[in-house]
């Protein structure tokens, strides 16, 4: 894999024109999303002089709502970081950004005996999938169970999601999101329950999404890997290409 390519492309056709529930702001300096799920800035090139007054502009456009100013590695300035603490927003854990070409990874991985992987078509499924996200993360997360049925319901659908069920209870739960008119498709979610880790339910999970991806023609997978999905994604063949960390407003919708 060509990696400067990659991140080049990914920067290109997923940050500076990402799809959305939402509206799509453009400024010269930034590229914002609003929307009911996930508010903030998805793409910035900043300079050192204007870096400030455009952070600034910032603050002042989202005055009165959570919101988040998703960073990256790469992102100029240098110092972007410290200028956006500074301006009053509070940094999140780091995050592995990884891309695979869906043409080398398995799309045949079964999952183990006694879990079956059902697709979310419904409510019922999209339920399940909330639960175990609770579950698994914490909190309250009624937000993705929308987000999944407003995905569902569009035509084209713009993700699908999947549930790993032992008998009638689910165990796991996972999504795919389709970025319309580009090569790269995106993986979230992938949480197991802790009695059911380390038995390959999550490659199973992984397998499943690329699979659904390979088949709409997406080129790249790519997902934001915290340290515990890290390893086990590196030896499913994705690659480092940079880190991303979320700059938060209290309260604001993580997705």
């Amino acid at each position: 894999m060509d990696k400067q390519a990659v991140l080049a492309a990914f920067d290109h056709q997923v940050r500076k024109h990402p799809t959305t529930d939402g509206e799509v702001e453009r400024d010269h300096d930034v590229v914002r999303t609003v929307g009911s799920g996930w508010t903030g800035v998805e793409w910035s090139a900043l300079d050192a002089a204007r870096a400030d007054a455009v952070i600034a502009a910032q603050v002042a456009r989202f005055a009165g709502r959570p919101w988040e100013w998703k960073h990256y590695s790469y992102d100029s300035p240098d110092d972007l970081p410290a200028r956006l603490v500074a301006a009053g927003l509070t940094p999140e854990p780091s995050e592995t950004l990884l891309v695979a070409e869906i043409a080398d990874l398995r799309l045949d991985v079964p999952p183990p005996d006694g879990v079956d992987l059902v697709p979310v078509v419904d409510r019922a499924g999209v339920g399940a999938l909330v639960a175990v996200h609770d579950e698994v993360f914490g909190g309250d997360h009624a937000a993705v169970g929308d987000l999944v049925l407003a995905g569902l319901e569009r035509e084209p659908s713009t993700l699908a999601a999947v549930v790993a069920m032992a008998g009638d209870t689910p165990v796991s739960a996972a999504r795919v999101e389709f970025h319309l008119g580009t090569e790269f498709a995106s993986l979230w979610g992938g949480g197991t329950l802790p009695l059911w880790r380390g038995r390959g339910v999550f490659r199973a999970l992984v397998a499943f999404r690329a699979a659904q991806a390979a088949a709409r023609g997406f080129r790249y997978l790519q997902v934001d890997a915290t340290a515990d999905s890290l390893p086990i994604l590196r030896r499913l063949g994705f690659v480092d290409l940079a880190t991303t960390t979320p700059f938060v407003h209290p309260g604001a919708v993580r997705r």
